[in-house]
């Protein structure tokens, strides 16, 4: 997924993702419990640099994220997925991986400038930016949702970026009814919660050419 929001796109293979993965031996069964394997594997499928986040999703991470995102380049979050895909708490047992490529900032109304952002014909209330020229306005933002889409999922979803960074900085255990099915998983040392928590992976897909100014 994220492959295809690169510029110029790119298709992979699924099978090649695999194959990779189990070749380089980041991957046994098609888990992938490590955020640096996978910073490792998505920059070598998408050829471009991986920049591998770590120490949580809030502060100044969560602004690199946001920021990164109104630039339209993707990131790669390792959450517990929901029922409905959505993040939750389950301390790891349901860790999934998700894309996000898009970014909705909650603002207050006086803090649009409508030289580069114009109301949308549809939802007065929803500003759209005037060919990228608008600068973030991250320390604006009173409220904070991210596009994404998880694999199995056949839509994408807004969800709080509050909610991905507390679903995030608790994974810490695999599924007890995974780790003991006999079946072999590659864990990296320290488990799940060394290799998962607190960590989200920033795929930069553009040149700073390509970069909306």
């Amino acid at each position: 997924m994220a492959a295809h929001l690169r510029r110029p796109q790119l298709t992979v293979d699924m099978e090649a993702v695999v194959q990779t993965a189990v070749r380089r031996g980041y991957t046994a069964q098609g888990e992938m419990f490590s955020a640096h394997n996978m910073a490792l594997l998505a920059g070598e499928l998408c050829a471009c640099k991986a920049e591998l986040l770590s120490g949580g999703l809030s502060g100044g991470n969560a602004a690199a994220i946001i920021k990164h995102l109104w630039s339209g380049q993707p990131v790669l979050i390792p959450y517990d997925e929901d029922f409905n895909h959505e993040p939750c708490q389950r301390d790891g047992h349901r860790a999934h991986w998700a894309v996000a490529s898009g970014v909705l900032l909650g603002l207050d109304r006086g803090s649009v400038n409508d030289e580069h952002a114009q109301p949308s014909p549809t939802l007065p209330w929803l500003y759209v930016t005037s060919g990228n020229h608008l600068p973030c306005p991250v320390d604006s933002a009173t409220e904070v949702y991210i596009l994404t889409k998880q694999g199995k999922s056949l839509r994408y979803q807004l969800w709080s970026l509050d909610s991905v960074a507390q679903s995030n900085g608790q994974l810490r255990v695999m599924d007890p009814v995974r780790a003991s099915d006999g079946v072999r998983y590659v864990v990296p040392e320290g488990g799940v919660e060394v290799g998962l928590a607190g960590q989200a992976v920033l795929l930069h897909t553009r040149t700073e050419e390509q970069e909306p100014k």
